[in-house]
């Protein structure tokens, strides 16, 4: 994604964006929680092995299994630097009528607690901002965080049930334009190079071309937002992927459960400083038997061929080259966690 730099911002915009990235990390936590933790819980109850993700999935360009199960925790949640202007209503589909308001949640019944609802709950800064934002997870499409009107730096979770309508070809004519494909239509050089860019379109933010609705949407958005001058943070879990896809201005990163043995944990216990009772402490999320249940980030960087062309000019897809590599590997604390940092850890291509 593409937005101001924090060097060209206002010393006003400058404390908003400060204050953006504070709450974002709250909500990481809170999305690793509810799409790893918890959905590995949802097995445990459910009495059914938990599947985890093999390390070849992670790699760009890999084929991902299809297999779908309820005890997954799937969700899609926007989350934006600046208020959404209303003629963006067109492909990001937020009205009167999915406010987050009582009258509104009492038409859904998948929300529990309606009669407990209160005005104030969908403030981020609220005590009871998190139990709103739990209850509204599996409703479909997207929720949407955003800066409230008339104010500099308050965030509500202001909308549910958003759909995201900006279709698949503008969402991947626009990226051709950027990158230098094309020089105005998706379609200018044939149905052929226009089907072989929109594959190259997933593949840009490392999801599989059959990749379902959820993690569809949440890319089209991604490409959405990536021309507004703020921060647009995207975080989708599926229950194909098992992972919890995440997208910013950053990049992507992916995060997932993997299951370590006692060699792996000795390793990561030299790298951290630590002894084993302290790292179980900080970093294990589960045990099973001799094995250490950990949560694995991986992050990805856009090779020569998905970044903007030299000088502008125009170029030729080649469908074979890659256009993600991986970057940044990680074990994760757990994410009640604030005294621990990442731990750098290498198992892509191990």
């Amino acid at each position: 994604m593409s937005c101001k730099h924090r060097d060209y911002l206002s010393r006003e915009e400058k404390l908003r964006r400060s204050y953006y990235e504070v709450l974002r990390d709250e909500l990481d936590q809170f999305a690793l929680e509810y799409s790893l933790v918890e959905s590995y819980n949802n097995f445990l109850k459910v009495r059914n092995p938990y599947p985890f993700v093999e390390l070849r999935e992670l790699k760009p360009r890999a084929r991902i299994p299809t297999v779908e199960s309820d005890a997954q925790n799937s969700f899609l949640i926007i989350f934006t630097e600046d208020l959404i202007e209303k003629k963006h209503k067109k492909y990001i589909r937020y009205f009167d009528a999915n406010k987050t308001t009582k009258n509104n949640l009492l038409r859904h019944k998948s929300f529990p607690d309606v009669e407990n609802f209160n005005r104030d709950m969908k403030f981020f800064e609220t005590r009871d901002f998190f139990s709103l934002l739990r209850s509204l997870l599996p409703i479909d499409y997207a929720l949407l965080i955003q800066k409230r009107h008339n104010t500099m730096a308050r965030y509500a979770l202001t909308h549910f049930h958003v759909r995201i309508d900006w279709p698949i070809t503008e969402a991947a004519e626009d990226l051709a334009r950027d990158l230098r494909y094309i020089s105005k239509d998706l379609y200018e050089k044939g149905d052929e190079y226009a089907e072989d860019f929109q594959k190259k379109f997933f593949e840009y933010y490392g999801i599989p071309v059959l990749a379902g609705g959820r993690r569809t949407a949440a890319i089209v958005a991604a490409r959405y937002f990536s021309s507004f001058p703020g921060i647009a943070t995207i975080y989708v879990s599926s229950s194909e992927s098992r992972a919890l896809l995440r997208i910013d201005e950053r990049g992507i990163s992916k995060s997932v459960l993997v299951r370590l043995e006692e060699n792996d944990i000795k390793k990561l216990v030299d790298i951290a400083g630590m002894n084993l009772n302290n790292f179980s402490k900080n970093y294990v999320i589960a045990r099973q038997r001799k094995n250490y249940i950990c949560i694995f980030n991986v992050k990805y960087d856009h090779t020569l061929h998905a970044l903007p062309s030299e000088g502008g000019r125009l170029r030729e897809l080649k469908p074979d080259t890659n256009w993600l590599t991986v970057s940044e590997e990680q074990i994760l604390p757990r994410p009640s966690v604030i005294n621990h940092p990442p731990i750098p850890f290498k198992m892509v291509y191990s």
